[in-house]
């Protein structure tokens, strides 16, 4: 059997939010169902009902996103009902492991034509409450958080690994150095390139903003000083702690679509790709050392396709937290980080979880064409110990 070539014809997303802004006001179901029917739109020449597939991922599923986020964005998008959808959880990661699940499935001959995404609303993650061991119970129960982190821990569970994120990014810190400082210039950097970014009108093919919602451009994006960042407290360790919430990604609310196709579904929709996808890779790692997933992951992405930092031309790392992404430079040091996040990176654009691996392969896909060749990269780091890596080529 003969494996195809998958390509990136069109890539969007939405501005991303703030928790409890801009799109505070819209289901995740509906921001999925606008993402895909902009990329749907987008490709006029290609019949809606030759979309084999839609994957999507969502890293909650509690609430409105309602099971199956990517069947129910299908229908309130107006695409036929024969078009199916499936959802997919790997956390941080889910959006991107939508795009390599649909492009996987294009590789084999399963489909022609996907549609690969991913939503979040975190403004929106309801509370949940465990059902009583027993009936009737007397005193109070616990309402847990869906918004981020762990809840209803299992006890089995070593204490050493169900730290919060913001500990493991500290711990992250610890082991390779990183000050304050240089995370606080870190976020500083991120929220210049993001600013620079819109400023040039570089998001302008990418970005569909929400009808009826007043947000053009994404909104955490802020304009701060090395003063003002240094004011702030330690959010984590109040003794000694470097993690902020200035050199942290926000909680956000976004969506995100990519249109993958083999050489029938190119011909169909009548353009040009945007970037071929090559090779990826999944890993895991020490759950409280989350953040450093990508590492590993990274290297055997470029090993299988034969490719190593000095040819890439771009790439996309999320910024979960900065000591994260520094954590993982630290030990990439043959890799120049003048070409990490040129557009900016979560802690300025936000982080809405499933939605933000389609948000990077997107990047990628994006700043290759306006490249017009090269090798790009996207890679996340995933809570309770993954990371995640896919290369496109153009």
């Amino acid at each position: 059997m003969s494996i195809r070539d998958v390509y990136i014809v069109d890539a969007v997303r939405t501005p991303i939010g703030k928790f409890g802004g801009a799109l505070a006001s819209v289901r995740p179901d509906d921001l999925a169902a606008h993402v895909v029917r902009a990329l749907v739109d987008r490709s006029p020449a290609l019949d809606p009902a030759r979309v084999d597939d839609v994957y999507f991922g969502d890293a909650n599923g509690a609430g409105e996103d309602n099971r199956d986020v990517a069947r129910m964005a299908v229908l309130l998008a107006g695409l036929p009902v024969t078009v199916p959808g499936v959802t997919v959880n790997r956390l941080c990661g889910s959006g991107l492991e939508a795009v390599i699940q649909a492009a996987r499935a294009i590789a084999l001959g399963d489909a022609s034509v996907a549609i690969a995404g991913g939503v979040e609303s975190m403004s929106r993650a309801p509370w949940v409450l465990q059902k009583p061991e027993r009936a009737f119970p007397a005193g109070h129960q616990q309402l847990h958080s869906t918004t981020l982190g762990w809840r209803m821990t299992n006890p089995r569970m070593p204490a050493e690994w169900t730290v919060s994120l913001g500990e493991g990014a500290e711990l992250i810190a610890d082991k390779h150095g990183i000050t304050r400082e240089r995370q606080d210039a870190f976020a500083l950097a991120s929220h210049r390139k993001a600013a620079e970014a819109w400023a040039k009108g570089l998001y302008d093919d990418e970005v569909v903003p929400y009808p009826d919602v007043d947000l053009t451009r994404d909104e955490s994006i802020r304009d701060s000083t090395p003063e003002a960042l240094a004011k702030l407290k330690p959010s984590f360790r109040p003794q000694g702690g470097t993690v902020t919430a200035g050199n942290a990604s926000p909680l956000n609310d976004g969506a995100a679509a990519l249109l993958l196709v083999d050489e029938e579904g190119l011909r169909e929709t009548g353009r040009e790709p945007l970037a071929r996808i090559r090779t990826s890779a999944v890993t895991g790692v020490e759950p409280q050392l989350f953040g450093l997933g990508p590492v590993e992951a990274v290297h055997r992405a470029l090993g299988k396709a034969g490719r190593s930092f000095a040819d890439l031309r771009t790439f996309e790392l999320n910024e979960a937290f900065a000591a994260q992404a520094l954590g993982c430079l630290a030990e990439w040091p043959e890799l120049d980080p003048e070409i990490v996040n040129p557009r900016g990176g979560a802690v300025a654009i936000g982080h809405p979880l499933g939605a933000s691996g389609a948000r990077l392969a997107g990047s990628v896909a994006h700043q290759l064409a306006a490249a017009g060749s090269g090798t790009g990269l996207a890679a996340l780091c995933i809570g309770v110990g993954q990371g995640l890596a896919l290369v496109l080529e153009r």
